[in-house]
């Protein structure tokens, strides 16, 4: 009797201890047997996912901007787009199609010369040491004198190239962009009463308009309108001055 009652003392405690652990923890068991959650539970948070996927699509935004910042520091090499171009353009309405070409050449015969005059002496002294000093000063004399006057000839032969032409619809007067001899573009502004038929034997002429001769090539201007009005005829200029 007394084990048995040890026993039956024992159970009835341990029921209620599980039965006040499940209704600690908001649960309690139904008659069916299944677990269901109390009137006196208290209410679990709710983890906020879309914080974190809100958080992630930032990180992961602010990474895929990197490469666009750093393809802004990039150094681009070569001409530049003519949309780049157009953007500071203020009224272009021809490019010179082979621009970039000239300037090319024209930096390497400005490299040649450069190099010639400064170590075509040097290089004739120090290779020739059987020959007098009046044949060592003719040799690099010879030298410098070619090496100039080839670089002089292709300046005159590219100085009439239009490489850029700016004109609003309109206007009396148009921007051209002619290249220096040392490679840098220069812009003069023209009047359409100055230009004037070339008279000249010179190849790659257009028009002459103050003195100077310059040329556009007519199968690349886009606007046939304002290439009539920079070629004229050969008589033009002559019929005006007999109406008068």
């Amino acid at each position: 009797m007394g084990r048995s009652a040890l026993i039956h003392l024992i159970r009835s405690q341990t029921r209620r201890l599980s039965s006040s652990t499940f209704n600690n923890t908001g649960y309690g068991r139904s008659i069916a047997g299944t677990w269901s959650p109390s009137s006196s539970s208290s209410v679990i948070p709710k983890v906020r996912f879309p914080e974190v996927s809100s958080f992630n699509q930032r990180s992961w935004a602010s990474s895929g901007a990197k490469p666009n910042d750093d393809d802004e520091h990039k150094i681009s090499i070569g001409p530049q787009d003519k949309k780049e171009e157009d953007n500071g353009g203020g009224g272009v309405v021809y490019y010179g199609p082979i621009s970039s070409t000239i300037k090319k050449v024209k930096l390497l015969s400005l490299s040649t010369c450069c190099l010639s005059v400064s170590l075509g002496p040097v290089i004739t002294f120090m290779t020739s040491p059987g020959l007098n000093v009046i044949m060592k000063g003719a040799v690099a004399s010879t030298v410098i004198f070619l090496s100039a006057s080839t670089t002089a000839a292709l300046h005159w032969f590219v100085s009439p190239y239009v490489h850029k032409l700016r004109w609003q619809p309109g206007s009396d007067t148009f921007e051209v962009e002619m290249m220096t001899w040392l490679a840098t573009f220069a812009p003069k502004t023209l009047k359409f009463s100055d230009v004037r038929y070339p008279d000249t034997q010179r190849p790659f002429v257009s028009f002459k308009a103050e003195g100077n001769y310059y040329f556009v090539d007519a199968e690349h201007c886009p606007n046939k309108a304002l290439l009539a009005r920079l070629t004229p005829p050969k008589d033009a200029h002559d019929s005006a001055f007999k109406n008068l």
